[in-house]
C-alpha cells in the first residue's frame, strides 16, 4: 500500500513538471529576456579549438568556462549547461553556452569572456 502511493506522488509530480504547473513564473520572465531559444545556428561566430581555449585561459585573456557557466546560471538556474565553446562574436570573445531549460527547449546563454558579464542572446 506505502508502494501504491509512493508511485502515486511520484506521478503526480512529474505530471505537475511536465504540464508546467510547478515552477515559478520569474525564471521564465527573466531568462526569457537574456536567453534565446535555438532555432538553427545563432550566429555565424568563429568557435576556437580547446587547445586555443586552454591558452587564452592559461594566458589569463578570458575567464573560466566555469565561471561562465555560473554567470548563465543565474539567469537560467534550472537549466543544465549543455555546451560551453568560446567563440569570437563582433571583434570580442564570448562563451557560447547551449542549456536545456526543464521545459525541453534549448536555448543559448553569451556571456563576456573578459568581464563574465551576459551579453546577450
Amino acid at each position: 500500500m506505502r508502494i501504491f502511493f509512493a508511485l502515486l506522488l511520484i506521478g503526480l509530480a512529474v505530471a505537475g513538471f511536465a504540464t508546467g504547473s510547478i515552477g515559478t513564473q520569474a525564471e521564465e520572465t527573466t531568462a526569457a529576456a537574456i536567453v534565446a531559444p535555438v532555432q538553427a545556428t545563432p550566429h555565424p561566430d568563429v568557435c576556437l579549438s580547446a587547445a586555443d581555449l586552454r591558452e587564452a585561459v592559461a594566458d589569463k585573456r578570458v575567464i573560466e568556462p566555469v565561471a561562465a557557466i555560473r554567470a548563465a546560471r543565474k539567469v537560467i538556474p534550472r537549466a543544465e549547461i549543455q555546451r560551453a565553446r568560446l567563440c569570437r562574436h563582433d571583434e570580442a570573445l564570448v562563451y557560447l553556452l547551449t542549456a536545456l531549460r526543464r521545459d525541453g527547449q534549448f536555448v543559448h546563454v553569451m556571456v563576456d569572456a573578459t568581464t563574465g558579464e551576459i551579453s546577450g542572446p
